[in-house]
């Protein structure tokens, strides 16, 4: 099992694309700035290479995170120590056979949207009470996050 570097970034590059349209005026922009107090002018101001490039850090680092959710093969890798040169004849003869299990884009999305709906959902949620923000501004930030996780979880499942 060897970390797929270019998958994991081309997962985090989604997430650019999935905001450019998720948060375009025609579809959520106009909610999304309605319910979290931002202005076009506010926007302006800001530094959009910097709050690109760390989207996308960020993105990379979640990348990471759904690779272990969705290819279950890590966990295999896991019980042996992460080691495969040390591990018994049984995960070789384990990964000959289940190796390439359930490595496609369906099952991926299907492991990032559990992962977004029961956790960053949850996250997001409870944050927006405690800051006072409405529960549209909660489904409209969880649902682009479910919807990255997604198609972040079956690129990377998919991609061998």
């Amino acid at each position: 099992m060897e970390i797929n570097f270019l998958a994991l970034f081309v997962a985090a590059l989604s997430t650019l694309v999935v905001g450019f349209v998720w948060y375009n005026p025609k579809v959520f922009g106009t909610i999304w700035m309605k319910e979290s107090g931002m202005t076009e002018e506010k926007m302006k101001g800001g530094n959009m290479l910097l709050t690109f490039g760390l989207s996308l850090l960020y993105a990379f680092f979640i990348s990471f995170i759904i690779q272990m959710l969705t290819i279950h093969q890590f966990g295999a890798l896991g019980m042996v120590g992460g080691d495969p040169s040390i591990a018994k004849p049984s995960y070789e003869a384990f990964m000959a056979d289940y190796g390439m299990a359930f490595r496609t884009f369906k099952h991926g999305a299907l492991h990032g949207f559990m992962t977004g709906l029961f956790l960053v959902l949850p996250v997001i949620g409870t944050n927006a009470l405690y800051e006072g923000r409405s529960f549209k501004y909660t489904l409209v930030t969880g649902g682009f996050w479910i919807v990255c996780f997604m198609i972040m979880g079956g690129i990377i499942c998919a991609w061998k």
